[in-house]
């Protein structure tokens, strides 16, 4: 069975449509014969969604994974496939999958049109930069491995996580002190140093974590200007571990244009968290977000 006729009805599905063909394709496959358990050769393209299979305990049923799965650290043993925009068809399909699951980011589109022609499943889940899509993620996950249970468990127990982060988030708010403005640099190449507008998973953590993104009233990520990185005056840089590794330490990603006049960058002010973990809004959401406060509050304290 084909999930996607073309990559144009890709968009149309993830949208108003989601909630009205999910249920029927679900059954379908659920009553296939070809999708059971030890038949089912699951292919994983996104961190968060690999992150996930695992945490529902599907990872025997995974045959290959992207460049961005990396947690856990038992992802990083199954074969690859490359980053999840510059797929390769060949690749895909010489590990027999019997499902493809990536997020909508997925490419190019010419590779997941051959995909779709050699008659695999491709599942592509809409990337929503809201606790309440992680949980309907998890979820269609769930029903397409067959772990209805297993999904409802587990978004069970992200919902109790969630509880307590926000309460220990409105305590924070009681308190009554400034939220931190804060200026998420994406840096994982020095020579394109970019920053994150609305719309982008770095705005919306920064938001849930109690902060205020500097940069929010443009859209997505935009290459990094001295001009506007000095007029945005943020209180704190963000960045992932793994930018900041590869720019060099705080040293070196306070060279990139205008940072270093920033109160930020004087004042030396740098977070940085896993890229997995701050921009991948899987199963430890909850917990990203408590760490991400508690990191961004207390630089400030």
């Amino acid at each position: 069975m084909r999930v996607m006729t073309s990559c144009v009805a890709r968009r149309g599905w993830l949208h108003g449509a989601a909630a009205t063909l999910a249920a029927p394709l679900l059954a379908a496959f659920a009553g296939s014969r070809a999708w059971a358990s030890a038949e089912r050769r699951i292919v994983s393209v996104g961190g968060a969604l690999t992150e996930t299979l695992y945490a529902l305990g599907a990872q025997a049923e995974l045959v290959g994974v992207d460049t961005t799965s990396l947690y856990p650290q038992a992802a990083r043993q199954l074969p690859s496939v490359g980053y999840a925009r510059a797929l390769s068809a060949e690749g895909v399909l010489s590990l027999r999958p019997t499902l493809v699951v990536a997020s909508e980011e997925a490419g190019p589109p010419a590779v997941l049109r051959q995909i779709e022609s050699a008659q695999v499943p491709l599942m592509l889940l809409h990337t929503d930069y809201r606790f309440e899509g992680v949980l309907t993620r998890t979820l269609r996950l769930a029903g397409l491995c067959g772990r209805v249970q297993e999904g409802r468990a587990l978004v069970a127990e992200m919902e109790r996580s969630w509880s307590q982060t926000q309460a220990v988030l409105a305590r924070r708010a009681s308190v009554g002190k400034a939220a931190p403005r804060v200026l998420f640099v994406l840096s994982h190449s020095m020579a394109q140093v970019r920053v994150a507008g609305s719309g982008t998973a770095a705005d919306a953590m920064i938001r849930y974590a109690g902060g205020v993104n500097v940069l929010g009233h443009v859209e997505g990520y935009k290459p990094l200007t001295p001009e506007a990185a000095i007029a945005a005056a943020p209180d704190l840089i963000l960045a992932t571990e793994q930018g900041l590794q590869a720019a060099g330490g705080i040293d070196g990603l306070l060279k990139a244009p205008g940072l270093a006049q920033t109160p930020a960058g004087r004042a030396r002010r740098v977070v940085a968290q896993d890229a997995l973990v701050l921009l991948g809004f899987g199963p430890r959401l909850p917990q990203a977000v408590a760490a991400l406060a508690e990191a961004l509050h207390g630089k400030l304290a």
